[in-house]
């Protein structure tokens, strides 16, 4: 064997893989800002990727279907989407150059299986763009602005337009703001410019402005001072819980509809995916899209519960520190979470266990469940404990979770991994509200009771969640193909 020739043969196949990844890149920026088409990699995001970022994508993506995937692949069948006359659209090119290799496909070529593939795409109704306004700025709601604005394109779907919060808008609290949105300690810049427009109290993001308007009461807010009309107004701050106090948005001149991130009384709390569709924004106003750990666990709950029956279990979140506990010991309105964060593991209550039921009812006094904090910034897991009505295995549990990874209403709400080496870290950044770890799979000797692990980004995760479900009550979900 020749080294040196081998060697010589990969470098020039690597090239050729990095070159063609540019290729993509560029195909995939264009569909998005030319024609509102947003390719994604197995539920993965594109936009704004580098060429390696491309490539560890496509090596996922051929550990999660088996087979291999290939870039010059991917670039074949991006080329004959960009040739076809679609309208604004999301698909999976990941799913659809796995199909365009499977055994019974009997197209020609990349753009006679696109054509086939994508025909209904042309059937869909034309949707009219919804003005956004975020009232609070906290870790939801920067993380809500940062997509939004990032994957504004041609501003076809939602328009942030408005961001609320207390106190006076001056140019101080404009930079601090401002700095807030560009910086961040967990999830790390901004992938945009933030600069600040004094004079007419907003932010300019990627030269778009966003007025910073202050209330102390939702009410008083006049939003067509600026604009802004039938507005989605995504409440963030956690100061408005039931429906009466939600309401209030409702009398701000301009407000159509409001979407609460965090658990609610009295409202329909909503893991989208799962029950989003048993609620039309044609009949109710306001919506609740739960807590992040309800969105991680209630996804894999259905899976299980729809492939293998539930009879009762139990749920340990192994949660990040969230900003209620303190940074020292201090008085706090809770048991234990009056002690350092950082320094300690803290045993708390979730009403995760019991939330659940209000997205699927079966599991109605099914579920106990508690929390323990621990000194992690972000990234969360949630375990599992289930006893199952079936009979079951390893792989059985891993297939059903694959295949609902795969196919389905919940192909963007479960990330399966093949990781050995996956840890907290690993997660972070990810938009799948739930992260199922199929290598730490346990299924007891009775094959009856199962273990299962439920990585989360417990923000980011959670923020496209609250995303997904504000584009259904606006009515501005595109034709997408998973």
């Amino acid at each position: 064997m020749d080294f040196n020739q081998v060697y010589e043969k990969e470098l020039s196949f690597q090239a050729d893989r990095r070159k063609a990844s540019v290729e993509f890149i560029n195909i995939v920026s264009d569909l998005w800002y030319d024609k509102s088409i947003e390719l994604v990699l197995f539920r993965n995001q594109l936009i704004n990727r580098n060429v390696s970022d491309i490539l560890d994508l496509h090596d996922y993506a051929g550990e999660f279907v088996g087979k291999p995937i290939s870039i010059f692949d991917s670039v074949e069948i991006a080329k004959a989407i960009q040739d076809l006359n679609l309208p604004p659209a999301k698909l999976d090119i990941g799913k659809l150059t796995y199909e365009y290799h499977l055994k019974d496909q009997h197209h020609s070529n990349a753009m006679a299986f696109v054509s086939h593939k994508l025909k209904n795409a042309k059937d869909t109704t034309p949707v009219t763009p919804k003005d956004v306004v975020l009232y609070g700025f906290g870790r939801i709601g920067r993380l809500v602005a940062r997509e939004l604005m990032t994957r504004t394109g041609k501003g076809n779907q939602l328009r942030l337009r408005a961001v609320v919060t207390r106190g006076e808008v001056n140019r101080a609290v404009l930079e601090k703001r401002a700095s807030l949105l560009k910086s961040d300690s967990v999830h790390g810049p901004f992938s945009g410019t933030v600069n600040i427009d004094e004079k007419n109290a907003a932010l300019i993001i990627n030269g778009t402005t966003v007025h910073m308007i202050s209330a102390s009461k939702p009410e008083d807010i006049d939003y067509t001072a600026f604009g802004i009309k039938d507005a989605l107004i995504i409440d963030n701050t956690g100061a408005f819980r039931d429906d009466k106090a939600l309401s209030r948005h409702l009398k701000s001149k301009g407000a159509a509809k409001v979407l609460l991130t965090a658990p609610g009384k009295g409202i329909p709390n909503i893991v989208h995916g799962v029950n989003h569709k048993e609620y039309s924004p044609d009949d109710i106003s306001i919506f609740s899209a739960a807590s992040c750990t309800t969105n991680a666990i209630t996804p894999v709950l259905k899976a299980i519960q729809d492939s293998l029956g539930v009879v009762q279990g139990h749920l340990e979140t192994i949660h990040a520190y969230t900003n209620d506990q303190n940074l020292v010991d201090n008085m706090h309105s809770k048991y234990r979470r009056g002690r350092a964060a950082g320094l300690n593991m803290v045993i708390t209550e979730t009403g995760a266990g019991k939330a659940v039921a209000k997205a699927l009812p079966v599991f109605e006094g099914k579920l106990t469940s508690n929390a323990i904090r621990v000194p992690v910034p972000n990234g969360s897991l949630a375990i599992l404990n289930l006893e199952v009505e079936k009979e079951t295995s390893i792989q059985k549990v891993n297939n059903i979770l694959k295949k609902y990874a795969l196919n389905g209403e919940l192909v963007e709400q479960i990330q399966y991994s093949v990781d050995n080496e996956l840890v907290s870290t690993d997660i972070i950044g990810s938009s799948a509200p739930a992260i199922y770890d199929s290598n730490a799979t346990i299924v007891a000797a009775d094959k009856k009771n199962i273990v299962l692990y439920i990585w989360y980004d417990n923000e980011y995760g959670y923020s496209h969640q609250v995303i997904r479900l504000a584009k259904y009550i606006s009515k501005v979900r595109r034709y997408t193909y998973y």
